[in-house]
């Protein structure tokens, strides 16, 4: 398989000189197209600075990154917002779904961004809650549904527009142990299907489900092992 992503001795700092915080110092690392890959390490280990940076929502300071082998211009905004709308889905803890809008038009709102007709949109959304077994939900609000409906419409306006990287941040935090089984096993299920995933966990249990575990602790790889107990 070939890297879809390649980062090279990335660096993050917050703050001001005299109050510097070092949220990545130094990251090197690659993803294979395919793989399901979680991120451990204890909070403030810099695991969702690194979401952000692969995502395209902050930049980093210093360092390389490489999407289908070629270089993403973190300096530029412009080229940002296009690797977010065209080539990533994200899925966040709380869902950050619009309360004032039913599911269907939730799972819709990526699409008119990237400018799809009426219909090609109404053809993807349908697809997309058929896919996470929602058709009979697509005219609820979010605050109608349990909380892993509400992370199955997540998943289900991430992968409207057919992206090839899926970012999740904690993706089963707010969500009780057997409803995150659930969305587990969404996840593996897009990851057979080609979609190349990247977990951001507090959980072991969800890390073991993963093809990788990478560990953060202070801003560093500590540790990059492949289900088999390979070190990478």
């Amino acid at each position: 398989m070939n890297n879809l992503i390649e980062l090279t001795d990335v660096k993050k700092t917050y703050g001001t000189k005299d109050s510097a915080i070092n949220a990545l110092q130094g990251v090197s690392v690659s993803i294979k197209e395919g793989e399901m890959v979680a991120i451990m390490g204890k909070s403030g280990c810099g695991k969702s600075t690194l979401l952000n940076i692969l995502g395209g929502l902050i930049t980093m300071d210093s360092g390389e990154y490489y999407y289908k082998g070629e270089k993403v211009i973190t300096s530029k905004q412009k080229n940002l917002t296009m690797l977010r709308r065209k080539e990533i889905g994200f899925i966040v803890q709380y869902f950050a779904l619009v309360d004032d809008m039913n599911i269907y038009k939730n799972v819709e709102l990526p699409l008119k961004y990237l400018g799809y007709s009426s219909k090609e949109r109404k053809s993807r959304v349908l697809k997309a809650l058929a896919e996470l077994e929602l058709s009979a939900k697509q005219k609820a609000y979010p605050t109608e549904l349990s909380g892993g409906q509400q992370q199955r419409v997540a998943i289900a306006r991430a992968i409207v527009k057919n992206p090839d990287l899926i970012l999740a941040d904690e993706p089963t935090g707010a969500l009780d142990e057997m409803t995150g089984e659930i969305v587990m096993d969404i996840f593996r299920k897009l990851n057979k299907n080609g979609k190349t995933i990247i977990i951001v966990t507090h959980d072991p249990n969800i890390a073991a489900k993963c093809d990788r575990t990478i560990r953060l602790r202070d801003g560093m790889i500590i540790n990059d092992v492949s289900e088999g107990g390979d070190l990478k």
